[in-house]
């Protein structure tokens, strides 16, 4: 029935949000981290979202739901920082820090529970409407 399927769409975008979430938790917790390494430092992670745009235009029908279709590693540089007496510094006295710009995860985190919260408002709106339609109906 396509009047259930607003449920199929706030969900979706309930669940990409959640993913975004959990990346930007991930990435604040690993933000103060230090490697020893360049191939072991901590890289910033992304979600990347796709709708099922093209599947609603070949099925001429308005329902469109959010997919996570993946998640990728930041390409920004990491941080090199000499720090000779740091336990985890390399043989040449570099320590490497993660890439993670903690202003723009605080940011993405408020924007992601916004739109967490907004997809919860629209499940609660719509069931608040069908309600009031059964209850015409008696």
């Amino acid at each position: 029935m396509a009047a259930f399927s607003i449920f199929d769409i706030a969900g979706s975008g309930m669940n990409a949000q959640s993913v975004r979430l959990n990346l930007v938790a991930s990435n604040i917790s690993n933000a103060n981290s230090v490697s020893s390494s360049l191939d072991q430092v901590y890289k910033s992670r992304q979600p990347v979202f796709g709708a099922e745009l093209k599947n609603v235009m070949d099925k001429q029908n308005a329902a469109s739901k959010v997919n996570v279709l993946g998640v990728v590693e930041s390409q920004a540089s990491t941080v090199t920082e000499y720090a000779p007496n740091h336990p985890m510094a390399d043989k040449d006295g570099y320590i490497f820090k993660p890439n993670v710009n903690t202003i723009e995860e605080m940011a993405n985190m408020m924007s992601a529970s916004r739109s967490y919260q907004n997809n919860v408002d629209v499940l609660n709106t719509a069931k608040q409407m069908m309600l009031q339609t059964l209850k015409m109906g008696q």
